[in-house]
């Protein structure tokens, strides 16, 4: 079985804005970020991005202009050699109550059910507090949170909480370099 890497998207694979990502003209990668889908897919990884997306509810875009925002995100990543293999996506408000939304870990059992996954072999990279909370919340063998997007107070959100991720990276390169090299052999033992 492969293991799993679970994406955040804004701020982690796409520059952010606090006027959310409505339409593809407004989605632009982080630098490296479609390298190192690319690193994780060709070191055997199954990636998949999971997303709170209330733009859709807040009425700033559609579940079309979405779906077409993920086709260009997702293409971008191919046309590097990396694969997305499915996105998981909570279109509801913050106070919804649903059991969707980051850091409930429902966009996560969603992609466990539908794919047989086994979560303790699986990571969770994000910007938020959310992402990091979701992977715990999930039971993700491990967490990493990036320091693009909101990832630098994000780290304070944490510590007040007393979670902390397994890894603090520069960006999502920097954390798929360490995903790697937790998961290959070390053969020089």
């Amino acid at each position: 079985m492969a293991y799993t890497v679970f994406l955040d998207r804004d701020g982690v694979i796409n520059v952010d804005s606090p006027d959310y990502i409505k339409s593809e003209s407004e989605f632009h990668f982080i630098t490296q970020s479609p390298e190192a889908i690319a690193c994780l897919t060709k070191a055997g990884c199954d990636v998949f991005v999971i997303t709170n997306q209330s733009a859709i509810a807040r009425k700033l875009t559609t579940g079309k202009e979405l779906n077409n925002i993920f086709s260009k995100m997702k293409a971008g990543i191919i046309d590097v050699g990396g694969k997305i293999k499915d996105v998981f996506y909570c279109p509801h408000m913050p106070d919804a109550g649903c059991d969707c939304r980051k850091p409930k870990p429902g966009l996560i059992f969603q992609a466990q059910k539908k794919y047989n996954l086994d979560l303790q072999q699986s990571c969770m990279v994000g910007d938020s507090a959310k992402d990091i909370e979701g992977a715990k919340n999930a039971g993700c063998g491990l967490s990493v949170l990036v320091k693009t997007g909101n990832g630098e107070k994000s780290t304070i959100a944490l510590q007040e909480k007393g979670i902390n991720p397994d890894f603090l990276a520069e960006n999502l390169f920097e954390a798929a370099q360490w995903i790697i090299s937790k998961i290959t052999p070390d053969d020089t033992k």
